[in-house]
């Protein structure tokens, strides 16, 4: 365990989040998420009075997005599994307004403008930030050799869009020296 060790405690609430990507024989590609909740006792589910047993899923709910190599959504899956309440398993159809749209810049911002409040299912939404990031992970193989994304200035885009990218870092003074700004090694 890479964290340190904590004081004496007891697990009270479990969420999985999985994400895997295929690609498929059409040659578009899969990206799925998954998000398990449960909890190690008895609970007893809002509204409902259904008791759930413990480990019983509160949540599980799954996502599908299919794109291609440019990460354009081609078809948009969804289910609801288990829910807390019974109306919450008419929400995967709210992702279909993703259709057409591609993951990349700007994307948890275009997420929150088609499906934030009651436009659609919290959970469902919140798996898209993680499904984008397993989306490029899976295609680097695929998108490696393409050319650098750069912005007006000639300056690549990844540059400050993440901690290792940091324009003052070690990693964009071997990639791009000619914009690097940190101490001089």
């Amino acid at each position: 365990m890479p964290l340190p060790d904590s004081i004496e405690r007891e697990e009270i609430h479990k969420r999985q989040i999985t994400m895997r990507a295929y690609r498929r024989a059409d040659g578009l590609y899969d990206i799925e998420g998954q998000v398990v909740d449960n909890k190690p006792i008895e609970f007893v589910a809002p509204l409902t009075n259904r008791v759930l047993a413990p480990g019983q899923p509160i949540h599980d709910l799954w996502v599908r997005l299919v794109i291609d190599d440019e990460f354009l959504i081609h078809d948009v899956f969804s289910s609801s599994d288990s829910t807390p309440f019974s109306v919450c398993k008419q929400a995967p159809p709210t992702l279909s307004v993703l259709k057409g749209e591609r993951i990349g810049g700007g994307w948890a911002k275009l997420v929150r403008s088609k499906l934030k409040g009651a436009a659609s299912c919290t959970h469902l939404m919140e798996l898209l930030g993680p499904m984008a990031t397993a989306a490029y992970q899976a295609l680097w193989p695929v998108i490696r050799d393409r050319p650098e994304v750069l912005d007006a200035n000639g300056r690549p885009v990844k540059i400050d869009s993440c901690y290792a990218y940091a324009s003052n870092r070690e990693v964009t003074l071997k990639l791009w020296p000619q914009f690097y700004d940190g101490p001089k090694p």
